[in-house]
């Protein structure tokens, strides 16, 4: 083998194209862009134009809507609950609290915290907080000996002048209408 016989492998090495260097040399003065307009400039492309036809993302169904006001909880049912305990990732012995839940691999985030479910059964005598509970989930747990805490309150949303807005508002006042119809 000599000096003049060694060359990259296949594929190795792409040809760059010189571009702009006079007619002759395939690509030259306007570098294979065509003529003028927004598509010859550098920087500049027109993503998901297609020439004036109706685009595909307008052509699409649109359904449903994102909740603002949603709440978003972890859940977790109480037979998974019984099944760690019998697995030895949860203690009985201190309160079970979200964190807890966590580090056991039983809930993953969430922006609400974690909500209690009553599918299954639980034998274990447990105390437990969570920002929400079914009922379901709450009589189980109570029929086992335990007791459970919810932490989550609704948040109010206020407007400027730091006053509840209008649904609050509403809200309350139904609920006021509601007790004085059973007192």
């Amino acid at each position: 083998m000599k000096l003049n016989q060694i060359a990259n492998n296949p594929g190795a090495h792409k040809h760059k194209h010189k571009v702009g260097r006079g007619s002759s040399s395939g690509l030259g003065k306007t570098s294979g862009r065509g003529v003028k307009g927004a598509k010859a400039r550098t920087g500049t492309k027109v993503y998901g134009f297609e020439g004036g036809q109706m685009p595909l993302h307008m052509r699409m169904p649109k359904r449903g809507f994102r909740n603002i006001f949603g709440t978003d909880f972890a859940e977790v049912n109480v037979n998974r609950i019984q099944k760690a305990i019998d697995n030895k990732k949860l203690d009985i012995k201190t309160k079970i609290t979200e964190e807890i839940l966590r580090k056991a691999g039983l809930v993953h985030k969430s922006r609400d915290g974690v909500r209690l479910l009553g599918k299954g059964s639980i034998t274990a005598k447990i105390d437990i907080e969570v920002a929400g509970v079914s009922a379901g989930a709450k009589e189980a747990i109570e029929k086992a000996g335990g007791s459970v805490t919810t932490t989550y309150e609704k948040k109010v949303y206020k407007n400027k002048k730091g006053e509840p807005g209008k649904r609050q508002t509403r809200r309350a006042e139904s609920a006021k209408k509601r007790e004085a119809r059973k007192a």
